[in-house]
């Protein structure tokens, strides 16, 4: 695989509750994650909310700055260019009411200062195409059309400048049920067609297991696995993930499989518990998980699946 995005032991850290007297607290978002990306590739990120999936993707989109590590994209630091972009999680608020779509579509061009008006314009009416939305979109006010094809004309935006990479944040979970479906395979072929590398944050799994080649799990801002699709779907090695799995509602079943449930909530990152962050709401905990971080190391029977875990399986 050639790696196309290089993550190297990021740390994203916050100053919290500071005042004019008070120095304040830390509240670490994300610690110490590794990942690759590579050329066309999916990598979904899951976890629960509170888990640092989006403070990672906004770092890799440019906008967040990393307190610590390094983000490189083949092989140079990340600069801003037009060969990242984000889709956000709400495209209401994502785009400006007072512009109209032509305009949305076309900013990234404009800041980035490629082509003439006219030449703009030509790109904007053949994405806006592409997207699959009215021909005189470009013409008219964001309220004027409905959630997804609002979320259509944000992909529209993202894939104008032609970027290697889409940092996708959540991208279905504001949209209804009826017309997740239509994006999701929107954002599929588009991905295929321009040999895209897609980072795909989400909570939904049955999301992740259609559209992921890899997926990396978060908890309190550390990866604690990753691995290929079917590896982490089938054989996962982490109690957290394996509890993850178990929670996830399935067609037809009366109940999840109930065995690694998750109880008790995700404790807070500006406190987090020692050792291992997963002991308090983990079964097999033991003393070692209290007092020892476990190192996420490669499964020695299962290539391209990493563990953090003392009693990985």
């Amino acid at each position: 695989m050639s790696v196309l995005l290089d993550i190297d032991s990021m740390c994203v850290h916050f100053k919290v509750g500071a005042g004019l007297f008070k120095p304040g607290k830390t509240l670490r978002a994300v610690e110490k994650v590794s990942l690759k990306i590579g050329e066309n590739e999916t990598l979904a990120l899951v976890g629960e909310s509170g888990s640092g999936k989006t403070t990672l993707g906004r770092v890799v989109a440019g906008l967040e700055v990393p307190t610590a590590g390094q983000v490189r994209f083949r092989g140079e630091r990340i600069q801003s260019s037009g060969k990242i972009q984000m889709v956000f999680q709400d495209p209401f608020s994502a785009l400006d009411p007072r512009m109209l779509v032509g305009d949305i579509v076309a900013e990234p061009l404009r800041l980035l200062g490629e082509g003439t008006a006219a030449q703009r314009r030509e790109r904007v009416r053949a994405m806006i195409e592409q997207v699959r939305l009215p021909a005189d979109a470009a013409d008219r006010y964001p309220h004027e059309f409905s959630g997804g094809q609002r979320q259509r004309i944000a992909i529209a935006r993202a894939l104008i400048s032609n970027p290697e990479l889409i940092v996708a944040d959540e991208p279905l979970s504001a949209l209804d049920v009826s017309i997740q479906s239509q994006v999701l395979n929107l954002i599929m072929d588009l991905k295929d067609s321009r040999k895209l590398a897609l980072l795909f944050v989400s909570h939904d799994l049955a999301v992740v297991h259609h559209i992921a080649d890899r997926v990396a799990v978060l908890y309190l801002g550390r990866l604690v696995e990753i691995a290929g699709r079917d590896e982490l779907f089938s054989r996962p090695s982490h109690p957290y993930t394996r509890a993850l799995l178990d929670a996830a509602p399935r067609i037809g079943a009366r109940r999840t499989r109930g065995a690694s449930t998750l109880k008790g909530e995700i404790p807070s990152p500006i406190n987090p518990p020692s050792g291992c962050v997963f002991h308090t709401r983990c079964p097999k905990a033991t003393d070692i998980c209290r007092s020892a971080e476990p190192v996420l190391e490669a499964l020695p029977d299962r290539p391209g699946q990493w563990a953090a875990c003392h009693f990985k399986e």
